[in-house]
């Protein structure tokens, strides 16, 4: 047993491992000393490697086949329509929960998925599916005016941050992990906690705006332009802050610096859509000269196959009579449509005619649990993800080096990263790989709680 009296999560959302351990490790002094005394490695993501469903995933030690959802947006059962995974999708307990009913006390500022809030044994502050600071985004509800006190008005995400004014993107990203440390450190300091944890976004919205000024690989990168060390600025600004959080949990606290997923260079964006009418397998009520957003009501699904959904990953649905309002794929064929349509998008190529390594996820081959069912048809990762999923129709070309969404610059990644140190002789293994699943079972046996059968992960002790 480990002699952890207390655990702390400091997560960066969509840090990526190849940057933060591989080559800022030794300028981030905080962070260092984590790893010198303890561990770093690769953090391997669920799939999809998306904030939703990845942090549930994470704190659950659940698949999303258990849960429920695959993505923010997730498909009606018997519609063309979605619904976006808040707090109400989650109906399984996460640490937080099972460590209050053991009697322990919990804080959590940020953590995605916490809206609408819920009661908990201590405070919880929510993340960025809030509206806004106007809601009740706090437990206890009266917490929200403490925050605007500390932090000058407190801040949940940046609006609108996929934009072209990249001084005030930055600007605004500081401005709100810097209001998130003072609510942080502050809540760490006067409320009494076995597990706190804090989730940062600005590493997501930084990485989605700012990578092809920092990264030479990137097919966008312009040398000496003004924002080339933007990303390693920031997270320099972030070990400062995680030094705080070290000094403020004490020898007896075991603490993990943990990221959902990580992050790469944008190579392109592919029309999906577009292209499942170019194969006949889509057809739209009437041309469509320009691009516009994909709705159902533009689809004539009387002579419709399949159709997308785009993002930084892709889903596929089959039009399946029976299942779908309109569907025409008849029950008997959907397995021989399905692999048609794998064997067809494994066949997609870049603007250069080469094949990309395209992967495409059967949910049953993927997923465990009770909602399979309700997972897209097809998940699919276009050139191992270097590839963005478009939904838009009527582009001009199949490929393009935008997004119908804004500015945006990066793709998830598989692997995300974890670096920690225990208290006492007892330490994390990364040995054999680690999975954000581990994550939940791995902070119930550092506080000596029972890990539930439930669990799909293992601790990493």
């Amino acid at each position: 047993m480990s002699a952890a009296q207390r655990v702390v999560i400091i997560g960066w959302d969509c840090a990526p491992p190849q940057l933060v351990l591989d080559q800022w490790l030794s300028d981030m002094p905080n962070l260092k000393s984590l790893v010198d005394g303890g561990v770093a490695g690769r953090l391997r993501s669920c799939d999809p490697p998306i904030t939703v469903p990845a942090w549930t995933c994470m704190m659950s030690s659940l698949n999303p086949g258990q849960l429920g959802f695959y993505g923010f947006r997730n498909r009606k059962p018997g519609s063309y329509d979605g619904w976006i995974a808040n707090a109400s999708a989650v109906k399984h307990p996460r640490v937080w929960d099972l460590l209050g009913l053991a009697g322990r006390r919990t804080c959590m500022i940020n953590v995605p998925q916490t809206y609408p809030v819920k009661p908990v044994n201590g405070i919880l502050v929510s993340s960025f599916l809030t509206p806004d600071t106007t809601c009740r985004y706090t437990y206890p509800d009266g917490l929200g005016a403490q925050l605007d006190t500390i932090a000058d008005g407190y801040m949940i995400d940046v609006d609108g941050y996929r934009t072209g004014d990249k001084q005030w993107l930055l600007d605004e990203i500081y401005r709100m992990t810097d209001k998130r440390f003072k609510v942080s450190k502050a809540l760490m300091q006067v409320e009494e906690w076995d597990f706190f944890m804090m989730v940062e976004m600005g590493p997501d919205r930084l990485g989605h705006g700012f990578w092809k000024y920092c990264d030479p690989a990137h097919p966008k990168y312009e040398a000496g332009n003004r924002f080339e060390s933007a990303m390693y600025d920031y997270y320099l600004h972030l070990d400062e802050q995680l030094g705080e959080f070290i000094r403020l949990a004490g020898d007896n606290a075991a603490v993990l610096v943990v990221s959902d997923h990580g992050g790469k260079a944008m190579q392109g964006s592919f029309a999906m859509n577009d292209w499942l009418i170019e194969q006949g397998l889509l057809c739209l009520n009437q041309p469509i000269r320009e691009r516009t957003r994909f709705t159902p009501e533009m689809v004539a699904w009387d002579r419709t196959t399949a159709w997308a959904w785009g993002g930084y990953y892709g889903h596929v649905f089959i039009n399946v009579e029976g299942r779908e309002p309109e569907g025409i794929v008849p029950q008997e064929r959907y397995d021989e449509v399905r692999e048609d349509l794998i064997a067809r998008i494994e066949g997609i190529a870049d603007d250069r005619g080469r094949v990309m390594a395209n992967r495409v996820l059967r949910p049953e081959e993927t997923y465990s649990g009770p909602h399979v069912k309700e997972a897209p048809d097809l998940m699919i990762y276009l050139d191992d993800l270097n590839w963005r999923v478009a939904q838009d129709v009527g582009n001009e070309a199949l490929h393009t080096f935008d997004t119908e969404i804004g500015p945006d610059d990066s793709v998830h990644d598989y692997h995300g990263m974890i670096a920690g140190r225990v208290p006492g002789a007892k330490q994390l293994d990364l040995s054999g790989g680690a999975h954000l699943m581990d994550i939940a079972p791995t902070v119930l046996e550092l506080l000596g709680e029972p890990i539930p059968r439930w669990m799909e992960g293992r601790s990493l002790l």
